[in-house]
């Protein structure tokens, strides 16, 4: 992408004080492509990923587990968040963490890139211990290029930086996708680690446009805590190499021994980083209440995520087998309905950012409560779409590519309408305490869903099946409903925040 580089007046000593980026900071253009290529690397494998776990010329698993592997593998990549930010803050400092990160990544990649199943899994864990690393660091930089929450170029920079991340994840499947299910998997699995490299190179070499601020760790840990915590870390990782050790050498091992503690730890960390702060007793009693409410946003955008996700993998593995994958007789490779979602998201997202605009000036704009209810129901409503094509594939024959593109419209709608909402009103409601750890725990919910639907794959629940979609689609619309029904309760629970 052409950079608009111009001289800026800006205030000496300002990061990117001397050239802007689209008038923002010039700091702002390293994270804008370290960002798009890291998310270029990540939904590119991401989109292989379900196809290559059940095709015959890749692990050749059923498809309930390879359900299971991707949904544990995303839920992990959002589970790690919260440790990667701890790490930005008490270890290395956010720059440093992401420099880090990047190199993982990149290894990951590499691994998955051998045609080894044995070294497969170890690949999706370098990738997500990574991922996790930089999705909580990179952010942070960005806002610390402004002046504060004050600074009024901020909520445009965010803009410009998350339209990286969408530029990303439109090309990977077009390239990726189409090089690793026509040519060699492993090559698609390398070319998402040579987008990795492109990423880091660039971000190595555009850092000295960065704040100062990303290279200071913000709360060092003592030397004390240092030593307390190594000590914990290389106790449960003896336990779980002497326990992995005794199970594989009584001939007892399987892939389920993995998946599902994973899967588990996906549901409990969750729970338990609520209950946690909910009963912390130094919240004051309006902190209280804005975090009951807040329990009701979590659930239901976990619910929302649950369903949302499977359109990387039901949807992906559905495609695969039972879709007729061409448009006027032109045909083309499974893994680009993973393009599908970013292009509508960058194609609608300013529409719904003038539509609640002109709304708002008419005093008509819907509550934050209404929007997400609504999300919810559209979500649910995607699956009760997926039952036409489902239907279709039962009476023997191939659902046209259009329902699917249907299905991913309904699902980004329900995507803008929730989402934005959510990540303003977790900031909104944070108790002061928690400031800085809210949008981690948000990030919680995706992985409560997805370890939900590792939990139905692993039991062996066949999520293709007309009958559980329906009935996911059921919930979902019933959250929805619940949401608006509760709306007065949510409200009153929510003291001044709107």
């Amino acid at each position: 992408m052409a950079s608009s580089l111009t001289k800026d007046s800006a205030r000496p000593g300002t990061p990117g004080s001397e050239k802007t980026f689209f008038g923002h900071p010039r700091g702002l253009a390293t994270l804008f492509m370290t960002e798009m290529w890291e998310r270029f690397s990540y939904y590119g494998m991401r989109a292989l990923l379900p196809l290559y776990l059940v095709a015959p010329g890749g692990l050749h698993l059923d498809v309930a587990t390879a359900t299971a592997i991707y949904s544990v593998y995303v839920s992990m990549v959002y589970l790690l968040t919260m440790p990667g930010g701890w790490f930005g803050d008490r270890v290395w400092g956010p720059r440093k963490t992401v420099a880090v990160a990047g190199g993982v990544i990149m290894l990951g990649h590499l691994t998955l890139a051998l045609p080894s199943s044995g070294t497969f899994y170890a690949g999706l864990g370098l990738v997500a211990i990574g991922s996790g690393l930089l999705k909580a660091n990179i952010s942070t930089m960005v806002g610390q290029l402004y002046d504060g929450p004050s600074d009024p170029r901020r909520d445009g920079g965010f803009t410009v930086f998350y339209m990286g991340i969408n530029l990303g994840a439109f090309a990977a499947p077009l390239i990726i996708g189409t090089i690793g299910e026509n040519v060699n998997w492993h090559l698609g699995f390398a070319l998402a680690a040579l987008g990795m490299a492109l990423g880091l190179a660039q971000f190595l070499i555009g850092s000295r446009h960065l704040s100062e601020r990303s290279s200071v760790v913000p709360t060092p840990l003592s030397a004390e805590e240092k030593s307390s915590t190594l000590r914990k870390a290389a106790i449960w990782a003896g336990i779980a190499v002497v326990f992995y050790a005794i199970v594989g050498f009584s001939g007892h091992y399987t892939l389920n021994w993995i998946l599902v503690p994973l899967t588990l730890l996906g549901v409990i960390v969750p729970t338990m980083v609520l209950v946690r702060i909910k009963r912390d007793k130094d919240l004051d009693r309006g902190e209280q209440s804005k975090m009951s409410a807040y329990v009701w946003f979590f659930v239901a955008a976990a619910v929302f995520w649950m369903i949302y996700d499977q359109g990387g993998s039901t949807l992906s593995i559905f495609a695969d087998g039972s879709a007729e994958n061409s448009i006027f007789g032109w045909e083309f490779p499974v893994s680009w309905y993973q393009s599908v979602n970013p292009v509508l998201i960058m194609a609608l997202a300013p529409v719904f950012a003038w539509f609640w605009l002109a709304l708002n000036r008419r005093g008509k704009e819907p509550s934050t409560i209404v929007k997400f209810g609504s999300g919810l129901v559209l979500v649910g409503a995607s699956f009760f779409l997926f039952l036409a094509p489902l239907s279709i594939a039962e009476g023997g024959h191939k659902a046209a590519a259009m329902w699917l593109v249907a299905i991913y419209f309904v699902q980004t709608v329900g995507e803008l309408l929730l989402s934005p909402v959510g990540l303003s009103v977790t900031t909104k409601m944070a108790p002061a305490k928690y400031a800085s750890q809210m949008m981690g725990v948000w990030f919680l919910a995706v992985t409560a869903g997805d370890a939900t639907t590792g939990l139905l794959s692993i039991a062996g629940v066949d999520l293709n099946k007309t009958n559980i979609v329906a009935l996911e689609a059921t919930l979902a619309v019933l959250a929805g409903v619940a949401v608006w029904m509760y709306r007065k309760k949510v409200k009153e629970l929510m003291g001044d925040v709107r």
